[in-house]
């Protein structure tokens, strides 16, 4: 069973435990459920440099990534180095994330967030919105088309954005629709763990351009960058590059600064 399967078995069980814990209504009544929300593409689309900078405590192909940045923190650098948006990842048994972490960073910044999980459940996307999520993140290898339109419509309904996720054409294929404001391809083999930047050049002549185009994995360097914007590419999600430093922030500082000599 590869990880992908193991870890969406495990998030449907944690679902359901968390529907019998916090009922919807009590997540339509949180304070931030009422906030405007800030569109992510269309920081992209006005963007020089796409940065989209992830908060990742650790990984299940990189185990520990660092555990000493606290959110607060990270977000704030994130925010002062000029970012486009920066992605929480919320799944505690994987990526030690939570939802806490997604709620104290819309207290300390104003940029876009995207709540980076494994949604199964139309029940995660209203709490990326009670917990003041701007975007969402749908994963096509483990959805199917008729999820994917269902979760991308309830999504536009709360007005959030939607990026969604693909590994391959096949992904592709199944999950084009007008509901979706970003494609975002994977560079991660998620079987084998590796990367490559080919995935992302060869599927982005397959990538309609209604859509903001973001490069996933394995963006370690400037000239990673420069390779794929030829390609149309617009956001670049950038996690393990910055969360492995002392300092997030800096380091996204002196990339974005690199990025636009």
């Amino acid at each position: 069973m590869d990880i992908l399967q193991k870890i969406v078995t495990d998030k449907r069980i944690e679902v359901t435990l968390r529907k019998q814990l916090i009922p919807t209504k009590q997540l339509e009544q949180s304070i931030l459920f009422e906030r405007k929300t800030i569109s992510l593409a269309n920081k992209l689309k006005n963007s020089t440099s796409g940065i989209i900078a992830e908060h990742k405590r650790r990984s299940p192909s990189k185990q520990v990534i660092n555990h000493n940045l606290n959110v607060f923190d990270v977000a704030k650098g994130y925010e002062n180095a000029g970012v486009c948006g920066m992605s929480v990842l919320t799944d505690g048994k994987y990526f030690g994330g939570s939802l806490d972490d997604l709620l104290t960073a819309r207290a300390s910044c104003n940029l876009p967030l995207l709540r980076k999980e494994f949604i199964i459940d139309t029940y995660q996307i209203l709490e990326a919105k009670a917990y003041g999520a701007d975007v969402i993140l749908l994963i096509a290898a483990i959805l199917t088309r008729a999820e994917i339109k269902q979760f991308s419509e309830f999504a536009k309904s709360l007005h959030l954005d939607v990026l969604l996720e693909v590994h391959n054409q096949e992904e592709l294929q199944k999950a084009i629709m007008p509901s979706l404001d970003m494609l975002g391809v994977n560079n991660r083999n998620l079987k084998t763990f590796k990367v490559s930047l080919e995935t992302s050049k060869t599927i982005s002549e397959q990538i309609p351009n209604d859509f903001v185009k973001v490069s996933e994995s394995g963006i370690s360097s400037v000239e990673a960058i420069q390779q794929l914007q030829p390609y149309g590419y617009k956001g670049f999600l950038i996690g393990e590059n910055f969360m492995k430093t002392e300092n997030a922030g800096n380091s996204a500082k002196q990339f974005i600064e690199e990025l636009k000599k």
